[in-house]
């Protein structure tokens, strides 16, 4: 089932319902069977993956708990089980073929006369967000930041809740299972602002994200031998925000779909393209991933002994130095797992080198900047850090290093810059997005505040703008695609 359908309307229609009108002692069993309602809706034998997930972080999570901190040697190996069963089946779904293609490369490249052959594998959806949410939660247990939840039922709703559970955000136990377990008191507001979500997601996807899609499908299918320095810089533009649209309006809906039920979950998105640096970037990009990978991979592998941790983007706090610090061996490794976390492609692992190479470049030449203030201007440094970002959308949407490699060669050819091959129309719709994305920022922080304080006008453009919202979104609305980032 996916958000840009008639059927999940229908379904989060009932859903929503059922939460108000049911007994608060029956309300957790209700939304763990929609969650498995949702999720069956795609295949419901890889439910019992899920299951196999939440079962056994909630077992030795409890084992944990139990282990005297003392005793450090039992408490490492049941963390061990947790991250071998879950990085186990990730590993098998996800990246079982790439490796064995890559070795089955490597043996014809020395000669060697064998090959392994396995059958095709389907990538179970929402996998790599909720092992992620899994092993935080288990590794929360282990740092003793939480303490394990006695209930097996409202653990696993934390696991299954059905708006974050095919492509996030990605959840801690600490902001969620709270929330799942409150008793809640009906809110009109839940229902107004929970609708506008879902409403500003719906447009997102199938009015922008869904239809950016075939001009970029083109682009990208297209011999990147032909294709020009300007038709490369359109293309990663186009899909820098046809997966912006995209994803955030998943986290739109999401937020949304939560919302109906008085049920909080943290924002993935602030205005990424408004970066003023790449460090800036990822405080406003998939901020849970970001944050995940931060607290969970970076700063253990720097040697720095996390105490506390937000989920939100905040900094982690009360970090303690347990070894030599080496923030730069980290910061190279952490994007490389990163980049081969988003796809089983190489593609992807040198999408993530390239973002490494870039904020190691910040961190070498922050001292500049601490010289030079005017260099720390916000405007220079969004010049800068937008088309950069936007690159890296190429090797991220390439169907191969080669295509990659070769399309991104062309920005730095000044002699590629005097001819174009694609549509006139794809050069105007990639400025207008533009355009139109820096309004979309003005207007939502700054003129807004001033609409707000005449509330005859707040109401009117309001009704008009969620007309107008309403209205493409129904003409619209079908199932052209998933979402991207399912296939994460």
């Amino acid at each position: 089932m996916i958000f840009n359908s008639v059927t999940f309307v229908l379904f989060l229609t009932i859903v929503v319902m059922l939460y108000w009108v049911l007994p608060n002692r029956i309300k957790g069993w209700m939304l763990l069977l929609a969650s498995c309602v949702f999720y069956g809706f795609w295949r419901w034998e890889y439910l019992s993956l899920i299951f196999v997930s939440a079962v056994n972080d909630y077992v030795v999570s409890n084992a944990i708990y139990k282990t005297p901190e003392s005793n450090k040697r039992r408490r490492k190996v049941l963390l061990a089980i947790s991250l071998i069963v879950n990085l186990g089946l990730l590993g098998y779904f996800k990246y079982l073929i790439f490796f064995t293609e890559n070795f089955n490369t490597a043996f014809a490249t020395l000669g060697i006369d064998y090959s392994f052959t396995i059958r095709n594998i389907i990538l179970p959806f929402g996998i790599s967000f909720y092992t992620f949410e899994t092993i935080s939660y288990t590794v929360d247990v282990y740092r003793g930041l939480i303490k394990p939840e006695r209930s097996l039922l409202n653990y696993g709703l934390f696991v299954l809740y059905f708006p974050k559970l095919v492509a996030g955000p990605i959840q801690r136990a600490s902001e969620l299972m709270v929330q799942l377990k409150q008793k809640p008191i009906f809110k009109s507001e839940y229902i107004e602002v929970g609708l506008k979500r879902i409403l500003y997601g719906l447009f997102l996807k199938v009015a922008l994200a869904d239809n950016i899609s075939p001009i970029v499908d083109e682009g990208f299918a297209a011999n990147p031998d032909l294709l020009s320095a300007i038709d490369v810089w359109t293309l990663a533009f186009l899909f820098g925000f046809q997966i912006y649209f995209d994803f955030s309006a998943y986290s739109h809906i999401a937020v949304g779909a939560s919302k109906l039920m008085g049920i909080t979950i943290p924002e993935n998105f602030n205005y990424p393209y408004i970066a003023s640096s790449f460090k800036d970037f990822w405080k406003r990009w998939h901020i849970s991933l970001s944050s995940w990978i931060r607290d969970y991979l970076y700063l253990p592998l720097s040697g720095i002994k996390v105490k506390k941790t937000t989920g939100t983007g905040g900094i982690a706090e009360g970090l303690e130095t347990t070894a030599k610090v080496n923030k730069n061996r980290a910061l190279f490794l952490t994007w490389a797992i990163m980049g081969l976390w988003h796809g089983a492609n190489w593609t992807f692992v040198f999408w993530g080198v390239y973002h490494s190479v870039i904020i190691y470049v910040e961190r070498k030449l922050k001292f500049i900047r601490d010289k030079v203030p005017a260099l720390n201007n916000k405007v220079l440094g969004w010049c800068i850090t937008l088309p950069i970002a936007m690159l890296s959308w190429i090797p991220f949407r390439a169907e191969s290093l080669g295509d990659a490699f070769t399309m991104m060669g062309k920005v730095f050819v000044p002699s590629n810059y005097l001819f174009r091959t694609m549509r006139e129309n794809n050069y105007l719709i990639t400025a207008v997005l533009v355009l139109l994305f820096l309004i979309t920022h003005f207007v939502d922080k700054r003129l807004s505040k001033y609409i707000q304080k005449v509330p005859a006008m707040s109401f009117v453009l309001n009704c008009a703008k969620f007309v107008v919202l309403i209205i493409i979104i129904f003409t619209f609305l079908r199932p052209i695609s998933q979402f991207i980032y399912f296939q994460f």
